[in-house]
């Protein structure tokens, strides 16, 4: 399991590397919710999204010149990429065949190698987990890594020492590395505040798994690609299990619904993961208190999700 001592560890390793990112609340964002809400701005990443945190960490921690082998649909890859860049460490990243052009780009533009493999990630794990027992190197999970929720963890270190009042905070969810960093900070050193899941409910497996005590598969239909997993990863569920307070989901169209918002009343972009954590306070306002964070977890919004 992960600690509490293991995020501030993680904190320790990531000074060097990378600043805190703002957090603060919008008038008009307040008033579209009816409360006030504190945006967590992961956006302002160098890679656009919070992976980095988990990425940086793992890195540090593995031998000196270990090749890396990862599967995603873009925000984990970039984000191992940039740590194996910063550590000077070989990757390969496998991504389903339909990953955006421009994640692929920037992947490969930070040094690693990239091969667009499969229709969907379950497709891409195995042939990630086929190159790695092939080749050799380091296969990392997207979710069932103690390092990647211990660096993670320290987005949230920074939230409640800059907001210790709050209520509720709203993770998104694919693999659930986010919402179980949450959850264990949380846990330590604001008990008071609730953390509350949010996914696709075109890609419910990490909510159906939650819901059911189990690791579950399900149809992953989404177009929110940070949110688009077809299943539950072990140590975040377990995580989970214990601390979440609740789970939700929303349709992706409330997520475009939600970057609206926040491109209008927040002057901010995110992709569909980063504004799955407002949809949810639009569309359950009954579970979130009257002060909430959100974390929006990335800005790499595809020419797609822009052009809606």
């Amino acid at each position: 399991m992960v600690s509490l001592n293991d995020v501030l560890g993680a904190r320790r390793v990531l000074d060097p590397h990378l600043p805190a990112t703002p957090s603060w609340s919008y008038p008009l964002l307040d008033e579209v919710a009816g409360r006030r809400v504190v945006v967590k701005h992961e956006n302002a990443q160098p890679t656009g999204a919070f992976k980095v945190r988990g990425a940086l960490n793992l890195m540090a921690g593995l031998d000196a010149g270990e090749p890396v082998v990862t599967y995603s649909t873009g925000n984990h890859a970039r984000s191992i990429a940039y740590a194996a860049r910063a550590f000077g460490v070989p990757a390969h990243v496998v991504m389903p065949a339909g990953a955006a052009e421009f994640k692929i780009r920037a992947v490969r533009a930070l040094g690693a190698t990239v091969t667009p493999h499969g229709a969907n990630m379950a497709e891409a794990e195995a042939h990630a987990e086929a190159h790695a027992r092939t080749v050799g190197g380091r296969l990392v999970s997207p979710g069932d890594e103690p390092a990647v929720i211990a660096g993670v963890g320290t987005a949230y270190l920074e939230l409640f020492e800059r907001h210790p009042d709050l209520d509720t905070v709203v993770v998104p969810v694919g693999s659930g590395t986010g919402a179980a960093a949450a959850c264990v900070v949380a846990a330590a050193v604001a008990p008071g505040c609730r953390v509350v899941g949010v996914q696709s409910s075109a890609a419910p497996a990490a909510h159906d798994s939650w819901r059911s005590g189990a690791c579950v598969r399900r149809d992953n239909r989404t177009r929110v690609d940070g949110l688009a997993t077809g299943r539950g990863f072990e140590l975040p569920q377990k995580i989970l299990r214990d601390l979440l307070a609740d789970f939700v989901l929303v349709d992706d169209d409330a997520i475009d619904a939600a970057r609206r918002v926040l491109s209008g009343s927040a002057h901010t972009q995110a992709e569909g993961a980063g504004a799955a954590a407002l949809a949810a306070v639009l569309a359950r306002p009954d579970l979130m208190g009257e002060r909430v964070a959100v974390i929006l977890t990335g800005g790499n919004a595809t020419p797609a999700e822009l052009a809606r």
